[in-house]
């Protein structure tokens, strides 16, 4: 499953990792790319995910905002 988000808060690479390794580590995500220019995360995934579960790990990286991508 590929699901695709909205970060904002970005503002350099050192925030994208943080992100990507909080992303990274919800179970069952395979992988996960974030673009600081654009904000866009995708996320691939054994089984749909919960989005609450996106919203706290980019929460938990710093303060972050994530919403479904349009």
């Amino acid at each position: 499953m590929r699901a695709t988000y909205a970060v904002s808060g970005l503002t350099c690479d050192h925030c994208v990792r943080h992100v990507l390794d909080e992303v990274r580590a919800i179970p069952g995500v395979t992988a996960a790319d974030l673009t600081l220019a654009d904000g866009r995360l995708v996320v691939e995934a054994l089984a749909p995910l919960d989005f609450t579960e996106v919203q706290a790990a980019a929460h938990e990286a710093g303060d972050y905002v994530v919403a479904p991508a349009p």
